[in-house]
């Protein structure tokens, strides 16, 4: 039997709880220290999981001994000082995204990352999901391009209110513009698919709309990129008419078909013009996705190589969406 792995965690909310509940019962994953600072929080972890080893404050969780690994659920103003503090500690880190607003510390951090050799990954789910595999595979680098070239890719993300109902708990920065909004929340996981498939991406055109408050996010997206040569269209957009509370769909198409991924790529359909392939089974397709990523974060902590992305890349991701959230 190998070692067990201790996780350290902190930020107890809607997603660090999601996390907690795909660690229940992995084989090596353990979580051994938690914390929040909103004792709500605390109390809504405790009350699924009594047995949670909750501590003091954040430096408790990272002193713990025997500790290998950081996951960091907190708003994105604090993910590069914690960062800092576990590589201080010899940690490797898992921290949710955005991995930073602010460009110049999230370069020092990768710069330290690099020149000290430590293993840090950013949360961006889609990088183990079946789709991204295809994609890659059918359009990457080293494509063979079974479906032919690829001529363009088409982004459409809709959501019914913002902050979706279920991040009801995460906090007002959530719904405002300094940090939050739904395409630093979502569509960065599709601009990471897109930079990991073909390459960076050129904003040639956006257009983004914003409450009159001055303080509120963004609820109208339009923009037009261009990747490895590829025009890249993105509608985004906060309608109360919208039918469910969180659509997405991504097309990448071809002069001989197309693969159209929906609902964070757990329906995927692939198109040719001579037949169609039987659609996707979401269950499996949502499965395999979270069992590759604890999987993925196993490796990492064992110096192994694996697929999730690190902080390079995901900063890399953040200018692009910054680069399109421009008033």
């Amino acid at each position: 039997m190998q070692d067990l792995l201790n996780i350290g965690v902190i930020g107890l909310g809607v997603m660090g709880q999601r996390m907690l509940e795909r660690l229940q019962g992995h084989e090596r994953l353990r979580v051994v220290a938690a914390w929040d600072a909103n004792p709500a929080s605390v109390a809504a972890a405790l009350g699924r999981w009594p047995q949670l080893p909750v501590v003091a404050n954040a430096e408790a969780v990272i002193a713990r001994p025997g500790l290998h690994s950081l996951y960091i659920a907190t708003p994105p103003a604090a993910h590069i000082a914690l960062s800092e503090q576990a590589f201080d500690a010899g940690l490797s880190v898992f921290c949710e995204k955005p991995l930073t607003t602010d460009f110049a510390a999230g370069q020092a951090s990768v710069e330290r990352i690099e020149a000290e050799g430590h293993r840090a990954a950013v949360n961006f789910a889609l990088a183990s999901s079946p789709g991204l595999a295809l994609l890659q595979t059918t359009f990457g680098a080293a494509s063979r391009m079974p479906m032919g070239a690829l001529k363009e890719v088409e982004l459409e993300l809709a959501f019914s209110a913002w902050p979706r109902p279920w991040q009801a708990g995460a906090g007002p920065w959530l719904s405002e513009r300094a940090e939050g909004g739904f395409s630093r929340e979502v569509l960065s996981h599709f601009i990471f698919v897109l930079q990991r498939v073909l390459g960076p991406a050129a904003v040639l055109a956006q257009r983004a709309s914003y409450p009159e408050d001055g303080k509120s996010a963004e609820t109208l997206l339009r923009a037009e990129l261009l990747a490895d040569g590829v025009p890249v269209r993105i509608s985004g957009r906060v309608d109360t008419s919208v039918a469910v509370p969180d659509h997405n769909r991504m097309v990448w198409r071809t002069a001989d078909g197309e693969i159209e991924l929906r609902q964070w790529f757990t329906e995927i359909e692939q198109r040719r013009f001579d037949g169609m392939q039987p659609p996707s089974d979401p269950v499996s397709l949502r499965a395999a996705t979270q069992v590759d990523q604890l999987k993925q974060w196993v490796a990492m902590i064992d110096g192994r190589s694996h697929s999730l992305p690190g902080f390079a890349e995901s900063l890399a991701v953040q200018h692009t969406i910054e680069a399109l959230l421009k008033p």
